[in-house]
């Protein structure tokens, strides 16, 4: 754990200049690029500052930055493209603070810089493990990993394929991923953390990395993922994305169901 406090202390100073940066251009969106390139600061500073295996080190920062800089240019080419559109969510919270929208984004950015922190306990974990060698479950760890990254990849490319050719407003993309799933890039993203917490769990302490899939798990299902996506979606597809509701599994890839079944 000894790279927790660095990584905090370059992490609140980076968003800190993410939020002057997002307060100058009326675009809080970018707070999404600096938590998804976050991740490889934490890396990079717990596989410097870690007194484990060197190689294991090196192992634990090449799949995480793969995972990071996938994710952060995916949001940065998205942000960029859609800009000056600012992501609904922080347009809704505008309309919902007022005068306090200022104040309270300057400490939403410390939140999240603090989130990057607290989810990276498997890296960590792992950068601590003196062990000379992986272990099966590892190598199970940076596969899933990866494959977490894969599959979530490739639902953000589907899902920018279809909007690129999207004619109607209200219309939903059901093709790929996206047929057996209404938000498969949440599940991937899961897929992820749990391999970076299979990947950690040999290790000494190793336990403490189911914290990291368990957070994600919430806020994906109970917070800022599904709920607050679907509510925008119904907002504004209306009936089509009741159906795609009604036929679709929410979270986990699974057969369609028939219209009429609940």
């Amino acid at each position: 754990m000894a790279a927790a406090l660095p990584t905090w202390a370059v992490l609140a100073a980076a968003f800190a200049g993410g939020r002057g940066f997002a307060g100058r251009i009326r675009n809080f969106g970018i707070l999404d690029i600096f938590w998804g390139y976050g991740f490889l600061v934490a890396v990079v500073l717990a596989a410097a500052l870690g007194s484990g295996w060197g190689p294991r080190r090196l192992v634990l920062a090449g799949i995480v930055a793969v995972w990071s800089l996938r994710l952060g240019t995916h949001v940065l080419i998205r942000v960029a493209r859609a800009h000056p559109n600012e992501d609904p969510r922080y347009g809704q919270w505008r309309q919902a603070w007022g005068r306090k929208f200022s104040g309270r984004m300057t400490g939403f950015f410390q939140l999240q810089a603090a989130s990057v922190v607290l989810l990276a306990v498997p890296f960590y974990v792992a950068a601590a493990n003196p062990a000379p060698a992986l272990a099966p479950l590892e190598f199970v760890g940076a596969a899933l990993a990866l494959a977490g990254t894969a599959g979530e990849a490739t639902a953000d490319w589907q899902l920018a394929a279809f909007n690129r050719g999207r004619r109607a407003p209200a219309s939903v993309g059901q093709r790929g991923l996206w047929r057996y799933s209404r938000h498969p890039n949440y599940f991937f993203e899961l897929f992820t953390w749990l391999g970076f917490a299979a990947f950690a769990w040999d290790s000494p302490g190793g336990a403490w990395g189911l914290v990291s899939p368990a957070v994600i798990l919430y806020f994906l299902l109970g917070v800022t993922g599904i709920p607050m996506t679907e509510r925008q979606s119904v907002a504004s597809k209306g009936e089509s994305f009741r159906r795609y509701q009604r036929t679709t599994s929410p979270f986990v890839p699974w057969p369609v169901r028939p219209a009429g079944r609940p």
